[in-house]
């Protein structure tokens, strides 16, 4: 028998190497435990998970592979979120789906594992899972759908949802015309295809070397997707004889360049929180103030939405994520490695650029600088984030009087109210929606506009709130502010009528109220009676233990490692 991992299970000549190799014969010959690697599929398919629901045809092709590579092929469901299903939110349960497939991956007799993700959580919680593990691990993202039209028009799915419902809500759009668009914006499998978190997830997979080179960003209906999946089987096998695991992977390199690449591609600021979570597993010394320090000066070079004007099937005709990391070589660390052993940048001498539209040139960028930003202040003692590339230019230095809500629900019951004390100069702050508060930390952050402005024309104001905001979103939005209100946060003592001051130049974020008030001031009892207070289950776990959104929002006691290894039988 092999030393191999699985061998610890199915080696020997005892009654429990018997039970595990008994119950595994429902198809599996003699020669399966011959010291063959067994490679799982974990595979994040759900029809409640729409944007992965055709991974069970991808999780096929993986599982061709690894057979022909002389492994054994094992399916794994896992746990599985869907961003626009779950209530209250998905954020809530990624840090419970990385535990549950952590613990799964440790706990069975395998050797390496293929990582099937797609929509917005699956692929940090697998990241996160496979780095506690460490395991030989590799990511096959499910891609994005093709571009829907309607009248004429290609929609942004996620992105177009926002900009046509606030064109209802100013009267500019019927109901009608809105629920028509409905069966146009979703036009494929895959997930949104818009520059969201799930696109820029899947494209940051690749950039930390975890994927098959060039297989990130290829649309899922697209049968090439299926001919790189059943390479990535076959790698899977190559990755186990060679002991190549997450940790010797993902390394201070390797985020340095997810940084770079999530600036030249404008991506979703939701990448901070969960860049940080998977560094956080691997014990990589990464903090939010990288992010800019790296990527503030980035150029964005990616015309795609909310952002720019195209989708990702553009981006993959246009030459793909290669062809826009080559245009930022030389910002690149050299050193970082990918899955198949070999330099990231060593795939990137043949990338080209098919239509300079869509991947522009580093002499001719959309923004000079575009990557995100983190703001302090007295408002935001631990930091808060904002993205350049997707606000109001003249909204970065802006001074205005608070609009404060002290919950979603607060929001909602005012937000249209005609008697709404509220102009273009106002700052919309939401408080309550970070971690602890809501739980969870939603994406709500980019409120909508009240609706006596949008009949006015107007499009984008500055807000500020301690949730997150979806990927596919857009606008002049100050979000991941901490520590949340609900933490102590100095978000909690904000009132209507106090001047936020947002000076994007210096890095600020301030409420412009003398000292001795501002330190006498309580923070808001209504604010208070609407956290979150759950009295059992996950959700007590959950606000008992997340930590805050500057340091990547996991549990305290999931941070770091605790290896493969099991050292009970269990019988």
């Amino acid at each position: 028998m092999s030393d191999r991992r699985s061998a610890q299970w199915y080696g020997g000549d005892d009654r429990n190497s018997y039970i595990h190799r008994a119950w595994m014969r429902r198809g599996l010959p003699a020669d399966a435990f011959d010291g063959r690697p067994h490679i799982a599929i974990a595979n994040t398919a759900s029809d409640l998970t729409p944007c992965n629901s055709h991974l069970n045809e991808v999780g096929r092709s993986v599982a061709d592979g690894i057979n022909r590579a002389g492994g054994i092929a094992l399916n794994l469901p896992v746990v599985s979120l869907g961003e626009t299903q779950v209530r209250p939110t998905a954020m809530l349960w990624r840090n419970m789906a990385a535990m549950a497939i952590e613990e799964m991956l440790r706990a069975n007799p395998i050797d390496g594992v293929v990582l099937l993700g797609g929509c917005d959580k699956t692929i940090p919680a697998l990241l996160m899972a496979a780095a506690s593990v460490d395991l030989p691990a590799v990511v096959v993202p499910g891609g994005p759908m093709l571009t829907g039209t309607f009248r004429g028009v290609p929609l942004g799915c996620g992105t177009d949802v926002w900009k046509l419902s606030e064109e209802v809500r100013a009267g500019t759009l019927s109901a009608d015309e809105f629920q028509r668009s409905e069966s146009s914006m979703i036009r494929s499998r895959g997930h949104c295809n818009t520059m969201g978190t799930a696109s820029t997830m899947g494209l940051l997979a690749e950039v930390l070397g975890m994927t098959l080179p060039g297989i990130a960003g290829t649309p899922a209906p697209d049968s090439r997707l299926l001919e790189a999946s059943f390479a990535t089987g076959e790698l899977a096998v190559d990755l186990v004889s060679r002991s190549l695991r997450p940790s010797q992977v993902m390394t201070a390199a390797s985020f340095h360049n997810a940084i770079v690449a999530l600036a030249a591609m404008g991506g979703s600021t939701n990448a901070v929180v969960h860049l940080l979570a998977i560094a956080g597993r691997l014990g990589v010394t990464l903090s939010q103030d990288d992010f800019d320090r790296i990527g503030a000066d980035v150029p964005l070079l990616v015309d795609l939405q909310p952002a720019g004007r195209f989708l990702m099937e553009d981006l993959y005709r246009a030459g793909g994520l290669h062809a826009v990391l080559a245009e930022v070589r030389d910002l690149l660390d050299p050193s970082a490695v990918t899955v198949i052993g070999e330099p990231l940048v060593s795939a990137l001498g043949a990338a080209m650029v098919y239509d300079r539209e869509v991947i522009r040139a580093r002499s001719a960028p959309l923004q000079d600088s575009a990557g995100i930003a983190v703001l302090y202040g007295n408002l935001a003692p631990d930091g808060a984030l904002v993205k350049p590339a997707a606000a109001t230019p003249a909204l970065l230095q802006h001074r205005g009087p608070a609009v404060v809500f002290d919950s979603v629900e607060d929001l909602n019951a005012r937000l249209d109210d005609p008697a709404l004390e509220v102009t273009a100069d106002s700052v919309l702050v939401l408080r309550g929606c970070g971690p602890k508060g809501y739980p969870g930390m939603p994406e709500v952050s980019n409120m909508p506009l009240p609706a006596k402005l949008l009949a006015e024309g107007v499009r984008d104001m500055v807000r500020v709130c301690d949730g997150r905001m979806s990927g596919t979103a857009y606008g002049t939005v100050v979000l991941h502010v901490a520590p949340e209100a609900a933490a102590g946060g100095p978000l909690a003592k904000v009132r209507t009528g106090d001047m936020i001051v947002l000076d994007l130049q210096n890095r600020r974020l301030d409420v412009d109220v003398p000292a001795d008030e501002w330190e006498a001031r309580v923070p808001s009892a209504e604010a208070a009676r609407a956290y979150a207070a759950p009295r059992r289950g996950w959700e007590k776990l959950y606000v008992d233990t997340v930590g805050q959104a500057n340091t990547g929002a996991d549990l305290s006691f999931l941070v770091g490692s605790s290896g493969d290894q099991v050292s009970r039988e269990s019988h």
